[in-house]
This record gives C-alpha cells, sequence and structure tokens, in this order.
C-alpha cells in the first residue's frame, strides 16, 4: 500500500478541520478535539483512577451526578476526568475541584494511561468514543452508567465490554442475569447502591416556606432516542395531570429532564406549555436545582419510568409511575412496576385524587421498604458512599495483582508469547 501524499487537498481540509473546532463551528454532538496533547506529552497523571468522558454539553448532566463521589474518590486515590472537547473540559473545572485534561489524540491517551500506571477507568455511559481507552489492558474499566432503572435501555450487551459494571442494587444484578445474554451478572456486577445520594444528601438544606397544602414533584423522562424507550409523559399526561393537581390546591416541583425536546421538538414544546401554566404563585421550575433539594421539598413523586424513580425510594415517601403511552414502549417486568401505583393517560384528568389517596392512606408502605433494599441495599447515610470507596480499592488492588502476574510473564510487561 503506498503511503498517502501530503497533497495541498489534504493540507487544506486539515487546516479547515482546526478552523471548524477553534471556532464552535462543529456539528452539534461532536467533540472539537482541541487536546492538551502538546502539553501532556512525556508527562504523567497523578492518582491511580481516570474519569474518561470524551462527550459534549448535551450529556454533562450524566456526569454531574457523580460529581459527589468522584470528589470522595479524589480524596481517597487520586482522580483525573479526560475529555475529548475542551469545552465541557473548560465547563468542569469550573464545577469540580479534580484535575481536568483535554485528549484529542489516540496515541496520547495511551502514553498517558500506561505511564501513569492508572488502575482504574470509569465510564458514565456507552459512547461508542469509549473505545479509545478501552484498549488499555494495563488498567480495569468499570461501567458506572448515570442512574439505575427499569427503562430497557439500562441493559445492553454493551456492558460485556467492560471489566465490571457498579450497580445500584440486587435489582439490577437480576436485571442484566435476566436479559443479557452470555454475562455472568453475579461476579461482573458490583452492588454499590448509589452514592451520590450520601454525598448530595450532605450539601443540601432546604429554606422553602411551605404552605398548609402537600408538595407533589412531577419529574418526566425526555422522550426517548427510540420508540421502544419513549416513556416520556409530558405529551400525553402533563396537562390533564397538572390542572387536576393544581385545582386540588397542590403546590408542584416541575423537574424536566435535561435532554427533553432534543430529539422531538414537540416535547420542548409540552415542556414550555407546562412551564408557562406553573409560571408565577408557589410552584418551582427545577432546572438547575440539585435533585436532593427536590426530595427533600417534596411528599409525593409523580415520574416516568426511569432512575429517579429508583433514587427516590430512599426517601421513604409515596410515588407514582405513569404508564406510557406508545404503543412501541417496553416497560420491563419489575417488582417495582408491579408495586408503584401506575398512571394512565386516560386518568391523568382526575390525578388529584390518586395523590392524595397516596398521601393520606399510603397503601405501598411496607412493599416499597422492601423495594428500597432491593433496589438501592443499605440506605443508612454514608453506606453506599463506602460501599463504593471499597469497590474502588478492591478493584485497584485486583489489578496490581493481575498486572504484576502479566508483567512477570516476560520482565517486559508483555503478554507470553504465544507460537
Amino acid at each position: 500500500m503506498q503511503p498517502r501524499e501530503n497533497t495541498l487537498n489534504r493540507r487544506i481540509r486539515s487546516a479547515g478541520g482546526k478552523f471548524l473546532r477553534r471556532f464552535g463551528m462543529l456539528p452539534g454532538g461532536m467533540p472539537d478535539g482541541l487536546g492538551d496533547d502538546e502539553s501532556l506529552r512525556g508527562t504523567t497523571l497523578s492518582g491511580d483512577v481516570i474519569l474518561y468522558f470524551p462527550d459534549t454539553a448535551d450529556s454533562l448532566y450524566q456526569l454531574r451526578g457523580w460529581y459527589g463521589p468522584l470528589r470522595e474518590l479524589h480524596r481517597a486515590q487520586g482522580l483525573t476526568i479526560i475529555c475529548m472537547d475542551s469545552r465541557v473540559a473548560a465547563t468542569i473545572r469550573g464545577e469540580i475541584d479534580v484535575p481536568v485534561v483535554t485528549v484529542a489524540q489516540d496515541a496520547t491517551l495511551d502514553a498517558l494511561i500506561s505511564s501513569s500506571g492508572t488502575k482504574l477507568i470509569l465510564y458514565v455511559n456507552y459512547n461508542p468514543l469509549n473505545m479509545a481507552p478501552l484498549r488499555a489492558r494495563s488498567a480495569l474499566h468499570v461501567s458506572l452508567l448515570h442512574g439505575d432503572s427499569d427503562k430497557g435501555v439500562s441493559v445492553s450487551n454493551q456492558v460485556k465490554a467492560y471489566d465490571y459494571s457498579f450497580v445500584a442494587g440486587q435489582a439490577a444484578i437480576d436485571r442484566f442475569a435476566r436479559y443479557t445474554s452470555l454475562f455472568d451478572a453475579a461476579s461482573r456486577c458490583i452492588a454499590v447502591g448509589r452514592p451520590a445520594l450520601d454525598t448530595d444528601r450532605a450539601q443540601v438544606s432546604s429554606s422553602s416556606q411551605r404552605g398548609d397544602q402537600p408538595v407533589v414533584l412531577y419529574a418526566p423522562t425526555w422522550e426517548g432516542g427510540q420508540a421502544s424507550v419513549a416513556y416520556s409523559s409530558l405529551r400525553t399526561h402533563a396537562d390533564p395531570m397538572l390542572r387536576s393537581l393544581l385545582a386540588a390546591g397542590y403546590r408542584v416541583i416541575y423537574r424536566p429532564h435535561p435532554l427533553t425536546g432534543v430529539r422531538v421538538p414537540e416535547f420542548g414544546e409540552a415542556d414550555r406549555a407546562v412551564r408557562d401554566l406553573l409560571e408565577g404563585g408557589w410552584h418551582t421550575i427545577s432546572d438547575n436545582r440539585p435533585l436532593q433539594l427536590d426530595f427533600v421539598e417534596s411528599d409525593l413523586l409523580i415520574c416516568d419510568v426511569s432512575a429517579v424513580a429508583n433514587d427516590w425510594l430512599a426517601t421513604g415517601k409515596p410515588a407514582i409511575v405513569t404508564r406510557s403511552a406508545g404503543p412501541e414502549a417496553q416497560d420491563a417486568a419489575t417488582r417495582m412496576l408491579e408495586v408503584l401505583p401506575r398512571l394512565d393517560a386516560s386518568d391523568a384528568e382526575t390525578a388529584a385524587e390518586l395523590v392524595a389517596e397516596q398521601l393520606e392512606v399510603d397503601p405501598h408502605r411496607e412493599e416499597r421498604r422492601l423495594l428500597t433494599e432491593y433496589y438501592l441495599g443499605d440506605t443508612t447515610p454514608g453506606a453506599s458512599l463506602e460501599r463504593f470507596l471499597a469497590a474502588c480499592r478492591d478493584l485497584s488492588a485486583q489489578r496490581d495483582a493481575l498486572w504484576s502476574r502479566i508483567e512477570g510473564s516476560d520482565g517486559m510487561g508483555h503478554l507470553p508469547r504465544v507460537d
């Protein structure tokens, strides 16, 4: 194969690409690739752990949910966040006090992982760009994801790409075991609870002035990337349901998903309509508030099938889960969806009656307690964070033992030759 010539056309294309990246003119969803590669050459990262985040700003919510535990992990073992987008890296630096670098070239990434003696590489999603660090065999690769839910997308064959998956509880392990073929969930999944519930709980204090009426948190999910995961109730339930709640005198906290309307503009319009309906008065639009603050201020949750429902279990308060009106949406057959009351679109205009029953009678209190243990494990304050940190320590030690054996195979860190 003949080497490619450094032609004028190639130089022009290269210069054009650099121009587009430098001035932020790339298509949405594409990292700008403006890396710190030059300054990183020949350097090493401090600490044992890398969090790899190749995404653009639209997906930052997935990382922000881990800020609290990542701060604690940085204190314990040292952590560096590696991005592919310089704009995202700048945003993260302003939000969390851990080292953040941007790496554009695979060669730079490979050298950093190898020379730094990185033990663990963590990932908060299944982005295909994760394949770049996944090549490294000198570290263990751990999928964290960004919440545990009964959505169909929570079970993906992509989990097999990672050495381990940190999950919330036994429910997630059972879900993987049931729906993922040729995957040993019992040995590859490690239950750590939801450590962010511990760290974020410690940072939240509510100063809101409450009236006499209970507060309902409405937290719909987004429209989803495909019809089978179109769980959002915004277009089918929201308007009649909220009018029912307002007529009954309830205060509403509305917490939309960050991606609402990104794929289907009609959901953005529905979001705007909800904001207009709740504007003024004592209602709250929760765009940038901590999730735990919304939990503290609310007496009951109405949500779609999503990670919010699972995290809410730790509060011990009643919850209602909407039933998707989408003809192709697929609910997993799970204990939570069997126990918690469901709200159909056809019943949305009488939602206040169901809310009143759950608040006054709370018929599912004991069943929710059992659900909490099954989905989240021990929710004693601090227990989940300690499980997370202990799991990282244990896997770091396991990596050292495994890599020591490999290095000892020929004295050079290479795998034994197979003839």
